[in-house]
């Protein structure tokens, strides 16, 4: 199956559309951002940014200083190491996962963002191994931390949360799927979860399956959200990774 009409082929799949849609109002400094990341918005209350893949979203036990979190306080603060700007976590994304990720730049904004975060439309792009006998589909299930620290699907719903994941089958070749993703629900590695359990993990998905190699194949596409101090409606929308299109070689399918 290759890609439904309408869709433009190569790494254009998915148009960035973010400087055509919203203008940052702050100038972005960019011989100052630092490598690993791009600015796509940022004004006086947030910062948008578009995150490689194996970097940190946030501080872990193992590492403070090369994450998203850090190197953006770094730039927003450079010239001034002494300035009392602090930026927030709204959410996060996985170490190996790509893709859009917002920071507030003070706690109120980042908890008017916690409290209509239900309501925030997340998607994401994934390649996934084999094909699903459903090309669109939601899948439910109530998730728990074991004593690994992975996440897996209980049968008691008072022993986990509930989690709904939503997919359609973009493009498919002899191996592999892939997929547009919307998550009803965020929690910790969802996406991951329920199609690994389902007998189709994310490629390169090492915590997950035995049988994994290149980078994780997992990109959060886009984001739509209301602005936390004037209530606009803010889209942005990243390029999905020219690395995810190489699984779907014309020869291949």
């Amino acid at each position: 199956m290759g890609i439904p009409p309408g869709h433009p082929g190569g790494a254009a799949l998915f148009a960035d559309i973010v400087n055509a849609v919203i203008q940052s109002k702050i100038k972005i400094r960019t011989k100052y951002v630092p490598a690993g990341i791009k600015i796509l918005y940022e004004d006086r209350d947030i910062i948008v940014i578009d995150k490689r893949s194996g970097l940190l979203s946030v501080r872990a036990n193992y590492e403070s200083e090369k994450t998203a979190h850090q190197l953006l306080i770094n730039y927003v603060r450079k010239g001034n190491p002494k300035s009392k700007i602090h930026l927030f976590a709204v959410h996060r994304l996985d170490r190996d996962t790509s893709g859009v990720l917002i920071f507030a730049k003070n706690f109120a904004i980042r908890e008017k963002l916690a409290q209509q975060w239900e309501h925030v439309e997340k998607k994401y792009m994934a390649v996934v191994h084999g094909h699903l006998a459903d090309k669109s589909g939601i899948i439910e299930s109530y998730l728990a931390e074991g004593s690994d620290y992975k996440m897996q699907s209980v049968e008691n719903p008072k022993a986990g949360v509930f989690a709904r994941t939503q997919y359609k089958v973009i493009q498919a070749s002899r191996k592999y799927t892939l997929l547009e993703i919307q998550l009803l629900t965020g929690k910790k590695n969802q996406i991951r979860v329920h199609f690994s359990e389902k007998g189709h993990p994310v490629v390169g998905d090492r915590k997950y399956t035995k049988q994994a190699k290149g980078r994780l194949a997992l990109h959060a596409l886009s984001i739509r959200f209301k602005h936390p101090f004037n209530n606009q409606e803010m889209l942005f929308e990243t390029q999905m990774p020219d690395y995810f299109l190489t699984f779907f070689n014309p020869s291949d399918n």
